[in-house]
């Protein structure tokens, strides 16, 4: 493994969840799903009942994830694009995921599992922007006797 794609593993674990994008019927989409690492494979857990596991079985696929919703200065979003098979997950890798949802949507949470073989792996960091961040959940005053 490439010391990015060892870091974008690194990354990766710093975080649950993240997105899949493929397309269905021609249509790009993107689904939230619970991921894990293993053996340099993401492994992913999704809701079966929206039929997106379909759509992304023997497909390449993208899988993102990031820290954007984060408090730290230096942001980063690493993405892992190759083909994704349906999968049993191990006891092992199932106690990896840890508990699954109850609901989604308000439907019962049904669980599929995918593996990517990771292909193409990229990284992305933003560093020295918490002030700026920090300025944009501020109100803007010169406009607050209007609201």
């Amino acid at each position: 493994m490439s010391p990015e794609e060892l870091h974008a593993i690194e990354l990766l674990r710093q975080v649950p969840y993240g997105r899949v994008a493929t397309s269905m019927r021609a249509l790009p989409f993107l689904a939230l799903a619970r991921h894990i690492v293993v053996d340099g494979k993401v492994v992913l857990r999704m809701h079966a009942g929206f039929g997106y596991h379909q759509a992304c079985n023997g497909s390449v696929v993208s899988y993102g994830a990031d820290n954007c919703n984060s408090r730290e200065s230096r942001l980063w979003s690493v993405q892992f694009t190759g083909t994704a098979q349906i999968v049993e997950p191990t006891t092992a890798e199932l106690e990896l995921f840890g508990p699954v949802p109850h609901f989604v949507d308000g439907a019962v949470f049904d669980p599929v599992y995918m593996r990517i073989e990771p292909q193409l792996v990229t990284v992305h960091t933003l560093a020295g922007i918490a002030d700026r961040r920090e300025q944009h959940e501020q109100p803007d005053r010169q406009y607050q006797h209007v609201l």
